[in-house]
């Protein structure tokens, strides 16, 4: 394994006036505050002379545009792996919550019978196993550097409780993964990559953000 450390980068703000679950849909890039969150994460990196000579990136616009910063601080030309990408969800383009939205028709009750895989969108251990694939080869290809990866709340939260051996299953509104938030995993050749660090460059962003995933 030649990467020792893999930085798991959440994308910033989205520009979401309709409150809309975006999941993978197109035209949803960074709101003007998503974009300074991103610089933020970017600098936070650079700040700390991370070696990182691999930078992977999910395919959709507002982890392409959280990616940028990045490539120009590191020189780095962004990967883009389609293993890192947002989970499919049954729900795109639809409001869950309030009057009208998605959880209060009897229609879309069909597809919330089984939250342990859940059934509204991609397994969970689907979404693990392709974030592990993504991964290892990234560190294989990162030239004894490490390896910068934008990605998605939901894929960096799987990633989270599959190597803290947590139950993959989970209340969404628990995670602990906010917006341009960096998860780092270190690999150890005796037991195999551990979380090491989680810290959040755009904390003091996060307040005034008014959109902050899906839930």
């Amino acid at each position: 394994m030649a990467a020792q450390r893999i930085h798991l980068v959440r994308h910033g703000e989205v520009e979401n006036p309709n409150g809309l679950l975006y999941g993978r849909l197109p035209g949803f890039g960074l709101s003007e505050l998503g974009a300074r969150m991103a610089r933020v994460t970017a600098e936070d990196l650079h700040a700390r002379a991370v070696p990182a000579t691999r930078l992977v990136v999910s395919p959709l616009q507002r982890t392409r545009e959280s990616a940028a910063p990045i490539a120009e601080l590191f020189g780095l030309e962004p990967v883009i792996d389609e293993r890192v990408i947002e989970p499919t969800n049954a729900f795109e383009g639809r409001r869950m919550t309030g009057r009208y939205g998605a959880l209060r028709r009897p229609g879309s009750w069909p597809k919330l019978v089984n939250p342990l895989r859940p059934s509204w969108g991609e397994a969970y251990k689907s979404i693990v196993a392709r974030m592990r694939e993504a991964v290892l080869d990234g560190a294989e290809l990162a030239d004894g550097g490490d390896v910068i990866v934008v990605s998605h709340q939901l894929p960096i939260w799987m990633v989270h409780r599959a190597l803290s051996k947590e139950a993959l299953a989970h209340n969404p509104k628990h995670r602990r993964c906010s917006l341009s938030s960096i998860t780092t995993l270190e690999y150890h050749p005796a037991t195999g990559f551990v979380e090491a660090d989680y810290r959040e460059p755009a904390a003091h962003e996060l307040g005034a953000a008014t959109d902050e995933g899906a839930v």
